[in-house]
């Protein structure tokens, strides 16, 4: 149901990639890669790109100084979304976020059953808003990259997409604090 309206301007997004494991190199970062690659093609700008251990405060502040950079309009991650030991992205999410979206893990968990039944109860994608900046957790695979993208990040971060889209609220998201 996603529609574009070619009589709205495109407007690029300023994203920033943030691979969470304990595993995998950058150059073994499947998912980033094809975020990236997704992102750059629909003509979005790759703002920073960055590979983390599992590591609470790390994270933190790695998602808190893109939070913080006027040049990242948007971070999305993947990987640490799961249920083990190591995995803390809802953990730092919830430390930085000031608006959750929910819909974005709900719609995400309802894309993922389509293909991966009942073991979609197993992700903890999420979404939200932190001063300005959207958040979004992806899972590591990169079928799950894939299907956060392709299915729901592509059309909402896309001003051309209507009804509506997250873009065209940009300006507004901290008209609270004056600015």
């Amino acid at each position: 149901m996603s529609k574009i309206d070619e009589t709205r301007a495109f407007r690029p997004v300023n994203i920033a990639l943030l691979t969470v494991s304990d595993r995998r190199s950058l150059a073994e970062d499947t998912s980033g890669d094809l975020l990236q690659q997704r992102l750059t093609d629909a003509g979005h700008v790759l703002a920073a790109r960055a590979l983390l251990k599992d590591d609470l405060p790390a994270i933190i502040a790695q998602l808190t100084a893109w939070i913080d950079d006027p040049e990242v309009d948007c971070v999305i991650t993947t990987g640490g979304t799961g249920l083990t030991g190591r995995d803390v992205m809802p953990e730092a999410f919830a430390t930085v976020v000031e608006k959750d979206i929910p819909g974005f893990g709900e719609l995400f968990r309802w894309i993922s059953f389509q293909k991966i039944g009942t073991s979609t109860i197993q992700s903890r994608a999420t979404g939200g808003l932190a001063r300005g900046t959207y958040l979004f957790a992806l899972p590591g695979s990169t079928s799950a990259c894939r299907d956060g993208w392709d299915e729901i990040l592509r059309w909402q971060l896309d001003a051309r997409h209507k009804p509506c889209n997250l873009v065209e609220l940009m300006p507004r998201l901290r008209e609270h604090e004056g600015v």
